[in-house]
């Protein structure tokens, strides 16, 4: 259940999503309150879940992942323990950096990570099968990436 978040709370949860390693002290001057005060919402938004974790966005080229595929999953059947089993093996592919259960035509999104398409190719006739609760699948390749952000919307 969303929190009621005043305009400091989300100046503040701004700032934040540009940047986590911001400073108590100029965080505080940024959203316009003393250090103490400013503390105190950040600890309160971290207590209630509003912020979660922090983390560093990498590049994945610079780490040699330059290459993103997003896959539409149809899995064997719709069943509790299909699904279940399907979400637990995702769970443990780093490979998979989003997987969503979708409602509509396919029964889940992926978006995998991989440094080449011989790499995905791999993980696909590995992991993609059968054993996973998986009956069909479709991978587009983009070739742009016009906006990718980690940012809600505040």
């Amino acid at each position: 259940m969303p929190i009621k978040l005043d305009n400091i709370d989300r100046r503040i949860l701004r700032a934040l999503q540009r940047n986590g390693r911001l400073q108590n002290n100029e965080l505080a001057r940024e959203v316009g309150l003393s250090p103490s005060p400013c503390l105190r919402r950040v600890r309160l938004l971290e207590e209630a879940g509003v912020i979660e974790r922090y983390v560093a966005v990498l590049n994945p080229a610079m780490v040699g992942i330059g290459m993103t595929m997003f896959t539409r999953v149809w899995l064997t059947a719709q069943d509790a323990d299909t699904i279940e089993h399907f979400i637990d093996a995702m769970k443990q592919l780093p490979q998979v950096v989003e997987c969503y259960i979708m409602l509509g035509e396919s029964d889940a999104m992926l978006r995998v990570v991989v440094a080449n398409l011989d790499d995905y190719r791999r993980f696909q006739t590995t992991h993609l099968t059968r054993a996973n609760g998986i009956q069909n699948i479709k991978t587009d390749l983009p070739s742009q990436i016009v906006k990718q952000s980690h940012a809600l919307p505040l």
